[in-house]
C-alpha cells in the first residue's frame, strides 16, 4: 500500500497563516509571560483565539459536530508542528493539553448531560480541564498499580488518594479522575475515570510541583502540575465516565492520537533549535574561521537534520496509518516515534545549546528553557523504556525458534542443504574435471 501525506493547498495555506500568526503573535509571549498572571494571560489569549476561530483552525482535534474541524491525525500533525515551536501556540488554536485529551475523552465516554455540562464549555474555551492520574507513591509507568479509591456508597462514590503533576489543576474547573473501583478486578479493568469539579468539597490541590521545565514556585497559572488530594470526596455516581474498570480503555484512546501530537510538536520544537545552530554556525568564529567550517559542526547539522527528517516522516507515517487503518494497527508506529521522537528533540536542543556556549545556558535565549522541557519528554506518556519494550514485543511475536535450534543463517547447515540442491550440477562439474 503506498503512503500519501500530502494534502490540499487550501490546507497549506491554512499552515502558511498559522507559521506568521504563531511567530508574530505568540512568540512574544514567552518574553514576558513570568510578568503576568493568570487573569492577563486570557485577556491577551482571548483576541487570538477569536482569529484562530475566524480561520478555521480552533478545536482541529474533534469532529465539525462537536465544535472542531475533523482533520484527521495527518492534518492535526502537520498543524501541532507549527504549534509546537513555542508552549503557549496550543492554547490558542484550543487544542491545548489536557484540555484537548479530555475533549476527546468526554467525546467518546460522556453522556449527553456530561456533553452538555463539560465538554461544549471546554471547547468553547469557557471552562479549563486537568486529568488526574498520576501519583506519587506509584510507578507513572504502571498505571495497573494506581492507589487512588473510588468506594461506590449508594448513588455516590466517595473518592479517596494524592495525585500529583495534575497539569493545569491548580486552574482547572473540573478535573478527569482516574480511580481504582474493583481492586480484585484484572489489572487493566481496576480503573474508572469521574469527573470532579474543582469546588468539590474535600478536593485540595495543595501546589503547582516545580520541575526542571517550571524551577520557579508559581500556582494558579498555565502550564503548572498540581499536587492533589482527595479528601472522601463525594460525587454522583451521574459523574462517572463510562463504564466500571473501562478507565484505562477510555485512557488508551485519548493517549494515542496525544503522542503523535506530542511528537509533531517536538519536531517544531526542534526546528526552531535547529534554526539557532545553523545561524550561530554562520557567524561566529573559532580558531581562525566561523563555526559552521570546523568539521564537527558540520556533523552535527547533518546528523540533526537527518534525526528530524526521519522522526517526521515517521510521525507522519504514524498519522497516517492511524487516520487509514485505526488505533490498533498504529499501536507500533506510535510507540516507536515516542522514544524516536523524543531522543531527536533532545539532541538538536542540545547541539545547539553547545554551539551557543555560555549565551546557550543562559536565559538570553530560549535554548535552556527548550533543554529542560526536552527532558521531560522521555517520560511524557510513558517512559521511553516502556515503550521500547511494547516495540520490542510487538517485533518478536513474528519470529520463532527456529528447528532444532540451530540458526536460521547457519552457514555449514545451509551448505549442506545447497549441496543437496544443486547436487547435480556439483556433480557434472566434478565428472568434468
Amino acid at each position: 500500500m503506498a503512503w500519501d501525506f500530502t494534502t490540499e493547498p487550501e490546507y497549506e495555506a491554512k499552515l502558511e497563516w498559522a507559521r506568521a500568526f504563531v511567530r508574530e503573535e505568540i512568540w512574544p509571549l514567552e518574553t514576558i509571560v513570568g510578568e503576568l498572571d493568570q487573569q492577563q494571560l486570557d485577556r491577551i489569549y482571548a483576541p487570538l483565539q477569536a482569529e484562530v476561530k475566524r480561520q478555521g483552525l480552533w478545536a482541529a482535534h474533534l469532529d465539525p459536530e462537536l465544535g472542531g474541524q475533523g482533520f484527521g491525525q495527518l492534518k492535526l500533525g502537520l498543524l501541532h508542528e507549527v504549534l509546537g515551536t513555542t508552549p503557549f501556540a496550543p492554547n490558542a488554536f484550543g487544542c491545548q493539553a489536557p484540555d484537548s485529551g479530555n475533549s476527546e475523552i468526554l467525546a467518546l465516554a460522556g453522556t449527553a448531560e456530561q456533553k452538555d455540562r463539560y465538554l461544549h464549555p471546554l471547547l468553547a474555551g469557557d471552562l479549563k480541564s486537568a486529568f488526574s492520574m498520576t501519583e506519587p507513591d506509584s510507578a507513572g509507568s504502571d498505571p495497573t498499580t494506581l492507589k487512588t479509591r473510588a468506594v461506590r456508597d449508594g448513588d455516590d462514590y466517595v473518592i479517596t488518594g494524592r495525585k500529583w503533576f495534575t497539569s493545569n489543576g491548580s486552574i482547572a474547573d473540573f478535573l478527569i479522575v482516574m480511580a481504582v473501583t474493583d481492586p480484585e478486578a484484572r489489572p487493566h479493568q481496576r480503573a474508572t475515570m469521574f469527573i470532579v469539579d474543582t469546588d468539590t468539597p474535600g478536593l485540595q490541590i495543595l501546589r503547582d510541583v516545580p520541575t526542571m521545565e517550571h524551577p520557579q514556585e508559581e500556582f494558579g497559572k498555565l502550564g503548572g502540575h498540581a499536587e492533589v488530594v482527595y479528601d472522601d470526596v463525594r460525587i454522583p455516581a451521574s459523574q462517572r465516565l463510562g463504564e466500571e474498570g473501562a478507565g484505562f480503555l477510555i485512557a488508551q484512546q485519548r493517549l494515542y492520537p496525544g503522542r503523535i501530537h506530542h511528537c509533531m510538536r517536538w519536531l517544531g520544537q526542534a526546528r526552531r533549535a535547529f534554526d539557532m545552530l545553523c545561524e550561530r554556525a554562520t557567524y561566529r568564529e573559532a580558531h581562525g574561521k566561523v563555526l559552521g567550517e570546523h568539521q564537527t559542526v558540520q556533523n552535527w547539522i547533518a546528523d540533526s537534520a537527518a534525526q528530524m527528517q526521519a522522526a517526521r516522516l515517521m510521525t507522519l507515517h504514524a498519522a497516517w496509518v492511524m487516520d487509514t487503518q485505526g488505533v490498533a494497527a498504529a499501536r507500533q508506529p506510535i510507540s516507536l516515534i515516542k522514544f524516536f521522537g523524543a531522543e531527536a528533540l533532545h539532541d538538536v536542543v542540545d547541539r545547539a545549546l553547545q554551539i551557543h556556549g555560555s549565551l546557550g545556558y543562559s536565559t538570553d535565549l530560549p535554548l535552556e528553557a527548550m533543554y529542560r522541557f526536552a527532558r521531560g519528554a522521555r517520560f511524557y506518556d510513558g517512559p521511553d523504556e516502556v515503550h521500547r519494550q511494547s516495540v520490542a514485543r510487538q517485533v518478536l511475536r513474528g519470529y520463532a525458534p527456529p528447528p532444532d535450534l540451530v540458526p536460521s543463517e547457519h552457514v555449514p547447515t545451509r551448505r549442506a542443504a545447497a549441496r543437496r540442491k544443486f547436487a547435480e550440477v556439483l556433480e557434472a562439474v566434478t565428472a568434468n574435471d
